[in-house]
């Protein structure tokens, strides 16, 4: 039987993976194979974006993800959602627009990623884009992905940023612009009330390309190698095995939990972990799943005094009913954009070279059973640590691959990242007690008023911490021998081996991951064109 033969072999149609799909696949002569673990992208929920709520309850289009209990969040176990579909996380995302810092990305360099800098980047956040504001010397036009304004206001949002103005925090009208410290509305990746997502921007313009076959419900087991040369892949689909040859590379492009993953069962990792699992070793990589970072988001939410928020919409016939016209007529109003559409970045001490603190402001608070909005009036502060210490790590949990990997993000595990913890929730009761926006205000619920001193403040985010989505680094790129991946993303003591996605970064950006992710694997296509023989 005949080993069906590509030049292109890209396992994982995530984010990343629809952007090499759509950039290999341009040239005719070049072959491209694009597999995914998850289905199509076929579900309605998907691109509606109010369909988050339920994108993040269900398993089907997800991978589900929990992380192993740990002391250090109080002993409880914190679900990581990772999108189990054609557009990967990119199709059950938040859809905010966050490119990060330049100095995120000069740090890169500085580390040893070497053309990972601000400069070499900022081309490619270009060539992402399809702004809705037009071009101007920090947007473009006719990019793959589509960038949009809110259009609706609520009066929760307008006095959240009066707020934050009465404390010195100035009015920023574009996060991506100049400079990202201040307040104001996100931009979303959505056009026309649409989810726009990887698979929506990249994969579907160019499904039809000859020379393109995208085979979901693939679920990979382990890349295949002649020596150290990386040849192809052999997956599972349908109960049935089936193998793929990759004439010029293999592109692992799984995300920073299945990526690791997938390169320990192939061999690649620390040598006595893997010899554990029952794995020959192929090459020795210690640090392939350290570095593990993530954003940890406290939740404060308050009870507000009147029926402004978006709970008193969700719950009143009539709100429904506006909603749902609003929206079909209009494509716009709640259901056709994310939750948090208000943001905050700004610093922990006034001293910083720049913001470390974001928040996502949202209009309402849910019911933690049901995920619903609750029946009385209310607002919810999300707050993370932009830039944590912490570095946490991914381990097999055994040699099978339908077997979820242990996570050990190891959130809090150092003095700084506890101090901005305890800030977060000060500077969040200066905010709410703030007017305009403490006139609407009724009580704290959480942490609640119980909670005052440093311990407790920090017990809190212990107890009640979780991901806002952003893992990173799993598979660290550097010139350094410790490095997983080289400036060129090829794998260290293999070839024709890469890994393209966001476990490559260094360190975390100061924002969401969708965009970065995107120019990662933009520079990345660049990359492998440039250097075919």
């Amino acid at each position: 039987m005949n080993t069906p033969v590509c030049d292109y072999l890209i396992v994982g149609g995530g984010t990343a993976g629809c952007v090499l799909a759509n950039r290999l696949s341009a040239d005719p002569s070049c072959r491209v194979i694009l597999l995914e673990a998850g289905g199509p992208d076929d579900d309605k929920w998907i691109h509606i974006p109010a369909g988050i709520r339920y994108l993040l309850r269900e398993k089907k289009h997800n991978w589900f993800y929990m992380t192993e209990p740990s002391p250090l969040t109080n002993g409880r176990s914190v679900y990581w959602p990772r999108g189990k579909v054609l557009g990967g996380s990119s199709s059950i995302n938040g859809m905010v627009y966050i490119r990060g810092q330049r100095t995120d990305f000069d740090r890169w360099a500085a580390s040893g990623a070497t053309g990972w800098d601000w400069d070499s980047l900022f081309p490619y956040f270009l060539k992402i884009e399809n702004q809705t504001r037009g071009a101007d010397a920090y947007h473009a036009v006719g990019g793959p992905l589509t960038v949009s304004d809110r259009t609706n206001r609520s009066e929760v949002w307008t006095r959240f940023i009066a707020a934050a103005e009465q404390l010195g925090i100035p009015r920023n009208p574009d996060f991506n612009g100049a400079d990202q410290e201040g307040v104001g509305y996100y931009q979303a990746t959505v056009g026309n009330g649409r989810r726009c997502s990887a698979a929506v921007g990249y994969l579907r313009p160019v499904k039809g390309r000859a020379n393109l076959s995208v085979i979901t419900g693939a679920m990979v087991h382990h890349i295949s190698f002649e020596q150290r040369r990386a040849t192809g892949v052999r997956y599972e689909k349908d109960g049935h095995w089936h193998e793929l040859h990759a004439a010029r590379e293999v592109l692992v492009c799984g995300g920073s939990i299945n990526s690791p993953q997938l390169l320990m069962l192939s061999g690649i990792g620390p040598a006595a972990h893997l010899q554990e699992m029952g794995i020959t070793p192929r090459v020795d990589a210690p640090q392939l799943g350290k570095n593990l970072q993530d954003h940890l988001q406290l939740r404060l939410t308050y009870r507000l005094n009147r029926p402004i928020s978006f709970n008193d919409q969700f719950h009143s016939l009539a709100g429904k009913v506006g909603m749902g016209l609003e929206y079909l007529l209009r494509r716009s109003g709640a259901i056709a954009y994310p939750t948090a559409q208000v943001g905050l970045f700004t610093r922990s001490l006034p001293e910083l070279a720049s913001p470390d603190i974001q928040y996502h402001f949202s209009n309402y608070t849910t019911d933690e059973k049901t995920g619903m909005p609750d029946r009385f009036p209310g607002m919810t502060f999300s707050v993370c640590h932009l830039r944590p210490e912490s570095r946490g790590e991914i381990l097999l949990r055994s040699p099978d691959p339908g077997q979820h990997p242990r996570i050990l993000p190891n959130y809090l595990a150092t003095p700084e990242d506890c101090r901005v913890a305890v800030e977060e929730v000060r500077l969040t009761r200066r905010l709410a007690a703030t007017q305009p926006l403490a006139d609407i205000v009724a009580e704290e619920l959480a942490p609640g008023p119980d909670v005052q001193s440093d311990e407790a403040c920090l017990d809190f985010a212990r107890s009640n911490g979780t991901s806002i989505y952003h893992p990173v680094g799993t598979c660290r790129m550097g010139s350094d021998a410790e490095a997983v991946v080289d400036p060129a993303l090829c794998v260290r003591g293999v070839s024709h081996l890469r890994v393209v996605d966001a476990s490559v970064m260094p360190t975390l950006i100061s924002g969401n991951t969708y965009a970065a992710t995107l120019a990662i694997a933009e520079r990345a296509a660049d990359l492998i064109l440039n250097t075919r023989p």
